[in-house]
């Protein structure tokens, strides 16, 4: 492991105990609060939304851009573009090829406007599972479901996108069978789904 994209460190599902002691001596990107909890090791970087910090791992730099996120209310989150110069530049439209990891989110309208407007998806890499927080207000969907990640992979024009993380926790409503079922009702992304 060179590196860790952390969308957040708070849930067990994300990070557990083991796993945080992998993160000694690597490059973490993470949130605000994840590098606040994570402290102390000299690796961790923090990353606004839209932030950019640049890293190089056996001998290729990588841009890694932190991207807006909605999850947990009042919680920090983030997912993020992964930019190379070996990815090269898409022909039609200048843009950057990528590679873009939603970390937990819900879709959410800055995504689906900024992501095409900067970054030529090639690959997008998403969490699923239409999780449902139970909260004292009642209860919150925190990741997307199918429907939401095919109207997103088509907002982005994602190349290919990669279903994940919509299984082994209680809080997730929809399973493969489910997130698949809903991602290929959509005809143009159904070629796309890996």
């Amino acid at each position: 492991i060179d590196a860790v994209l952390l969308s957040h460190e708070d849930h067990v599902d994300n990070l557990d105990v083991l796993e945080r002691t992998l993160l000694n001596g690597r490059h973490v990107i993470t949130t605000m609060d994840g590098a606040k909890n994570l402290a102390p090791r000299p690796g961790v970087q923090v990353l606004a939304p839209w932030q950019s910090t640049t890293i190089k791992l056996n001998g290729k730099e990588f841009k890694i851009t932190a991207t807006p996120t909605q999850h947990l209310p009042g919680g920090e989150s983030t997912g993020f573009v992964l930019e190379s110069s070996s990815f090269g530049v898409n022909a039609e439209d200048g843009l950057p090829n990528v590679v873009y990891v939603s970390g937990d989110t819900v879709r959410i309208p800055e995504l689906s406007t900024q992501l095409p407007k900067k970054f030529h998806t090639v690959v997008a890499i998403m969490n699923l599972g239409k999780a449902i927080a139970a909260l004292p207000t009642g209860p919150v969907q925190i990741t997307m479901d199918g429907l939401q990640a095919a109207q997103l992979t088509r907002d982005i024009g994602a190349e290919i996108m990669v279903p994940l993380h919509y299984e082994s926790w209680q809080h997730f409503t929809q399973d493969e069978d489910g997130v698949r079922e809903e991602l290929e009702a959509d005809a143009e992304v159904k070629s796309k789904v890996m």
